[in-house]
C-alpha cells in the first residue's frame, strides 16, 4: 500500500512540474520585456506617432545607422550614410541598400533595435522596409526607405540615438510558392 502511495505522490509531484513549467513558458514574453526595461536593453522603437508633428528648429540630434547581418546571412547590407542630424518632431528618412550576390532567390527580415534604450519609445517609424519580408532574386539591388520622427519629447539629455538593423535569412521559413502547370 505504501509503494502506491509514493507513486502517486510521485506523479502528482511531476504533473505539478509540467505545469508550472507549462506556465513559465507563458510567461517568459512578460518577465523578458519587463527585464529589457530595466537593464535597459533591446530598445524597441515605438509605435505610430500620434502627437502633432512640430518641428524643434532649435534642437538637434543626430541619428547613427548600423545594418549587420545575422550569421549565415550573405547579403551586402548598409545604410546610404552612417548618421544624420534631425529636428525632433520632423519627419526624415534613410535608405538602405541590400544585395543578393548568391545564384538562388532568398527572403530575409530585418529587426531594428533603438539604443539607447530610454530613447526608444521617441523613436517613431512611419515606413520601414522592416514591416514585410524582402525578397530578392539572384544579384539583385534594392533601396529601401525608412521614414521616422524623433519626437520633439526625446529628453533633453539625448543628443544622439543609434537605429540598428540586423538582417536574417529567413528563405527557409517561408512556405514554397505553388507553381502552376500548364
Amino acid at each position: 500500500m505504501s509503494e502506491a502511495l509514493g507513486i502517486r505522490r510521485l506523479v502528482l509531484r511531476l504533473s505539478l512540474v509540467v505545469v508550472a513549467m507549462f506556465a513559465f513558458g507563458f510567461a517568459l514574453v512578460p518577465i523578458y520585456d519587463v527585464m529589457c526595461q530595466a537593464f535597459g536593453i533591446n530598445g524597441k522603437t515605438a509605435g505610430a506617432y500620434s502627437g502633432a508633428q512640430v518641428v524643434d528648429e532649435q534642437r538637434q540630434v543626430r541619428v547613427q545607422f548600423l545594418a549587420t547581418n545575422a550569421a549565415g546571412m550573405s547579403w551586402e547590407f548598409r545604410a546610404k550614410a552612417d548618421d544624420l542630424l534631425v529636428h525632433p518632431g520632423g519627419s526624415n528618412e534613410m535608405l538602405f541598400v541590400a544585395f543578393n550576390p548568391t545564384d538562388r532567390p532568398m527572403t530575409a527580415q530585418a529587426i531594428p533595435s533603438v539604443a539607447p534604450s530610454k530613447a526608444a519609445a521617441f523613436f517613431h517609424k512611419t515606413e520601414c522596409f522592416c514591416f514585410t519580408q524582402q525578397v530578392l532574386q539572384p544579384g539583385e539591388r534594392i533601396e529601401m526607405p525608412v521614414r521616422f520622427i524623433v519626437d520633439r519629447d526625446l529628453p533633453a539629455d539625448v543628443h544622439h540615438l543609434t537605429l540598428a538593423y540586423t538582417l536574417f535569412d529567413v528563405t527557409a521559413r517561408k512556405p514554397p510558392v505553388a507553381q502552376v502547370s500548364q
